[in-house]
């Protein structure tokens, strides 16, 4: 079983990119933590933030409510609701407003049919699928030694890559037009300002960081499939 072996010594392919994703998640939380202490001085909440950028972009029906956790907010597009955590929905600072205008840029994607976001949610279910079974399935063709299995298995996981990759175009596009907006409309002050857009860039790069992890996945498992025609 020298391709099991192989396995776990082709690790050695995801640890850099373990270590990046640490370090862009440790980014994530220590500029979220700094510019949740610092008060915007346009005494606007994040609600209050997303709320405007939805009015400045003509959409009136969708809804913004507070959800539980930290750093747990997203935007539902099939029941067009703005989720914003209460460190965002309530707070008046610099990191709820970037944050609250990120999520409501994904909602002006939605409204105005942003083609990166509608392939992303069409890939979805067959994302589900290939991060379910994937990796087992690939495990389990070369266990029983069927290479056409081993395949499939990667082929299936190769929509999670695919997800990651159309999610940085959304991602960062919602993160441009919240700052476009931030700073056309003085939502926040210039300094205010480079303050949003660090921690929403410092977010920007778990994206990168998941997009580098599961192709570093993908490889690791072509590796071991190769190897395992030399046995």
């Amino acid at each position: 079983m020298g391709y099991y072996l192989m396995y776990y010594m082709s690790g050695i392919i995801i640890l850099p990119v373990f270590i990046f994703a640490l370090i862009c998640q440790a980014s994530v939380k220590r500029n979220f933590n700094k510019y949740s202490r610092i008060m915007s001085r346009s005494n606007m909440t994040g609600a209050d933030a997303a709320w405007r950028l939805l009015q400045l972009n003509g959409i009136s029906d969708v809804k913004i409510q507070r959800i539980g956790g930290t750093l747990t907010d997203y935007y539902d597009p099939s029941k067009k609701v703005i989720c914003l955590s209460s460190d965002v929905f309530d707070s008046k600072s610099i990191a709820a407003i970037g944050v609250a205008c990120h999520e409501a840029g994904h909602a002006v994607q939605h409204a105005q049919g942003y083609s990166p976001l509608k392939f992303r949610n069409f890939v979805i279910p067959a994302t589900r699928i290939g991060s379910a079974l994937g990796v087992p399935l690939c495990l389990i063709g070369l266990f029983i030694n069927s290479e056409m299995l081993a395949y499939i298995g990667l082929a299936l996981y190769g929509f999670v890559a695919l997800f990651q990759l159309i999610t940085l175009p959304v991602e960062f596009n919602a993160s441009s037009r919240a700052l476009q907006t931030i700073e056309a409309y003085g939502f926040l002050n210039a300094e205010e300002y480079t303050g949003a857009k660090k921690v929403l860039t410092s977010a920007a790069l778990t994206y990168v960081a998941a997009l580098a992890s599961a192709i570093a996945t993908m490889l690791r498992l072509l590796l071991v499939i190769s190897g395992s025609r030399r046995r």
